[in-house]
């Protein structure tokens, strides 16, 4: 169980490390936003889960964490992306489509 926590654990740091760099080199707040909440979450996850892995009386916690954090960071992300929205945050000049304009035509449209 060592070594699967050890990889675990590895694997989730690069994750999360490439998630930082993500952050820093995307354009717009929309992006960066994207980028650290895939990363983030799966780095997150695999790390919590190789510790439990590799502390065996742990791993019920790390389990119960790593699914909190499965479900709330995709979710705090999504509404920080529509604060942002709804602020007038705009989008980087190089984004070629807009959904959210087109949804919100047929919002108020009905």
């Amino acid at each position: 169980m060592n070594v699967a926590g050890l990889i675990s654990t590895t694997v989730g740091t690069i994750f999360l490390f490439l998630g930082s760099l993500g952050v820093f080199r995307m354009p717009d707040v929309y992006n960066r936003l994207q980028a650290g909440t895939k990363c983030t979450t799966l780095g997150a996850f695999l790390t919590i889960v190789g510790v439990g892995l590799m502390h065996n009386d742990w791993l019920p916690k790390a389990l119960v964490i790593s699914i909190f954090i499965l479900i709330t960071n995709p979710v705090s992300n999504h509404a920080l992306g529509r604060a942002a929205r709804k602020v007038g945050v705009p989008l980087c000049k190089k984004s070629v489509v807009d959904k959210t304009e087109e949804f919100e035509q047929r919002k108020v449209g009905q």
